[in-house]
């Protein structure tokens, strides 16, 4: 039986992050160690993949790579723990790289797109968030709108259309693209748009509405 991988001590947040997703990162991930990246790159270059390309995945794995974070509320929680692999191009999308492996066998998988996008490779790829930091903002704000309210409403398909955000404002540190933020008087909604987005499945629309927050709560604590 082969050991299992130590974990390392707790992690050090990238420079950046708010100061919730700091504490989240510190406090509640952890540093898999893992294989030198640089190993790979002469074998990527004979595959064809260009120098520029490789450098970018290996930028995003000195960022995040071997970070292990708590399950995301969608998403089948997310990527198990992030990390870049091999860039593969397209003439539809560019060149994209994968994010981390799945927690569980699913129909897409995650990505950082050319412009440095966090999102998910299905029937097409669809952009979350603008960067990893707006993916991992948004797994620390659920975490922490988790944790304080009072009350928390998961709405599903047609319905989450019919939520009114008149009256919300976007959260920007999430970098919302298709899945977004919003923030009211006492509430904090999180859309995940992007499973319906990405394979044309409308019914996957999902919304998670925590109600019952304080300002403090709201802004971030």
């Amino acid at each position: 039986m082969t050991a299992a991988t130590p974990l390392s001590p707790i992690p050090v947040a990238p420079v950046g992050l708010t100061a919730r997703a700091r504490r989240f990162v510190e406090v509640d991930g952890v540093r898999v160690p893992g294989q030198g990246f640089g190993q790979h790159r002469e074998r990527w270059i004979k595959y064809g993949v260009p120098t520029v390309e490789i450098d970018r995945a290996a930028t995003f794995q000195d960022r995040w790579g071997g970070l292990a974070l708590p399950p995301a509320p969608f998403y089948e929680g997310g990527p198990r723990i992030l990390g870049a692999d091999c860039p593969e191009g397209s003439a539809a999308e560019g060149w994209l790289f994968p994010a981390g492996s799945c927690r569980v066998s699913m129909a897409y998988g995650f990505m950082i797109g050319s412009d440095g996008a966090f999102g998910i490779n299905a029937h097409r790829w669809t952009p979350l968030h603008a960067s990893t930091d707006g993916w991992v903002e948004s797994l620390a704000l659920a975490a922490h709108a988790g944790r304080w309210a009072t009350t928390v409403t998961k709405v599903k398909g047609k319905a989450v259309e019919s939520l009114d955000l008149a009256d919300f404002e976007p959260v920007p540190e999430v970098q919302g693209v298709t899945d977004t933020w919003w923030r009211g008087r006492d509430s904090l909604i999180a859309l995940y748009r992007g499973e319906a987005v990405g394979m044309d499945a409308p019914q996957c629309l999902e919304a998670h509405v925590y109600g019952g927050l304080d300002k403090w709560a709201l802004r971030g604590g």
